[in-house]
């Protein structure tokens, strides 16, 4: 695969996980029985914590992107697939 192939799926691969790891953790200020600000939903996330969330899902789509790129260079499954 060529090298833009692999960012192509990584980028995907990373925006897939960080959907899937967003609402991991989060508590709103109405399940916390905080006081809302002024202005904000009261199903607003108290601290959303972007960036552990953002490495989190940079880890899991490493994990994801090399599985895949195994998959599609293993012989056995290449013999598997090519029956």
């Amino acid at each position: 695969m060529q090298i833009g192939s692999i960012v192509a799926v990584f980028f995907v691969m990373w925006w897939i996980s960080f959907v899937a790891v967003l609402p991991i953790g989060n508590r709103s200020f109405h399940e916390a029985g905080e006081p809302v600000v002024a202005g904000t939903d009261p199903g607003a996330p108290m601290a959303p914590r972007l960036l552990l969330k953002a490495l989190i899902a940079t880890g899991v789509a490493i994990v994801l992107t090399a599985l895949l790129m195994w998959g599609l260079t293993n012989e056995t499954l290449q013999y598997y697939w090519n029956r």
